[in-house]
């Protein structure tokens, strides 16, 4: 029996020997293929899945049409656009209050707006509480407002909030003045958004924040994951920068997406001169910035971006955004990136 019992053993080991080397073999046999391919990369494997971008829109696209924001919300769902980006305000309006307005005041109630949303299939990507930081009155008014912003979006169901600097250079502060101003403002801030884990992203919009090197200086204010980037195709841009160099510097730190196009008549007339653009006249696709922003999603693509693409242009009530999502949707599919929304 105990000769048996060992052969028995014997054989099992073998056979178990054998198993781990087929493995083993499995194994190198990819390695060696790898060594020997090619150091150009390679399109991926068709199964493998690729992140999806999401297509949203700002409310500001309709500020002429005299929508409310429910008729937006309305807009959303006909076009099958599930992410909307509004501005805030911290009080009241006669326009807001008559159904002029397309965006939301601070007042109205967070669950209760974030429950109507979802009857329309819309979700926030962002709320707008971009009241200029840089200037003197920015930790009077801008702090708190950013803030109760901060807050509201928590409740509201938001993950982001929007903010940026003035258009101009401060009256009555030079450059280092204002840029510690804006740290100790930005560190307050993001206090309240780690406390509620909300992402205070910064926007280039005006002096500071289109030039790279005070962007990179005002994403190194606070060492958080909560402060980030919202890139804009259009105003970097109209003030003299190039898109696609900004996206390269900065796509670590790219939260989330403004999609702006600018008229080739108001290229000639302001670029360089102006740092931001309060409403695009121009549908997305039809402009000279077209192709800074296929190239920009390119990039966003290749590194691996999965935020929301928000449409800025004027509505016109609806034809120019629709032919701008259009736009949008043809090149996401050109360029071989998976579009929610």
């Amino acid at each position: 029996m105990a000769d048996d019992a060992f052969s028995r053993r014997e054989f099992v080991t073998q056979g178990m020997v054998a198993v781990a080397a087929a493995a083993v073999g499995c194994c190198a046999a990819p390695t060696a293929l790898a060594e020997q391919a090619p150091e150009a990369p390679t399109a991926a494997p068709s199964t493998e899945k690729k992140p999806s971008m999401k297509i949203g829109f700002h409310t500001d696209a309709f500020n002429s049409a005299f929508f409310n924001f429910e008729k937006c919300l309305q807009w959303a769902q006909e076009n099958h656009v599930h992410y909307i980006e509004c501005g805030v305000m911290d009080g009241v309006s006669w326009a807001h209050g008559l159904g002029y307005w397309p965006h939301l005041a601070l007042y109205e109630d967070p669950v209760i707006l974030r429950r109507q949303m979802e009857k329309y299939g819309v979700q926030f990507s962002q709320i707008d509480a971009a009241y200029p930081l840089s200037g003197k009155d920015g930790p009077l008014h801008g702090v708190p407002y950013v803030m109760k912003a901060i807050a509201w979006a928590d409740l509201a169901g938001c993950p982001r909030v929007d903010t940026t600097d003035g258009l101009h250079a401060p009256p009555g502060l030079n450059e280092e003045e204002a840029m510690d101003l804006m740290k100790r403002s930005y560190q307050q801030i993001i206090e309240v958004a780690e406390a509620h884990r909300i992402v205070v992203n910064i926007e280039p919009h005006g002096y500071f924040t289109t030039k790279p090197d005070f962007m990179d200086r005002m994403l190194k204010f606070c060492e958080s994951p909560y402060l980030r980037l919202n890139l804009d195709t259009g105003n970097t841009f109209i003030a003299g920068q190039d898109p696609v160099a900004f996206v390269r510097r900065f796509i670590d730190r790219v939260n989330h997406v403004h999609v702006k196009d600018v008229s080739s008549s108001l290229a000639s007339a302001t670029r360089g001169k102006q740092t931001g653009i309060p409403i695009s006249h121009c549908a997305i696709g039809d402009g000279v910035n077209a192709e800074n922003i296929k190239n920009c999603l390119a990039l966003l693509r290749d590194h691996n971006y999965d935020g929301v693409l928000s449409m800025e242009c004027e509505g016109q009530g609806g034809p120019m955004i629709e032919r701008s999502l259009k736009w949008l949707r043809g090149t996401l599919a050109e360029l071989n990136i998976p579009a929610a929304g």
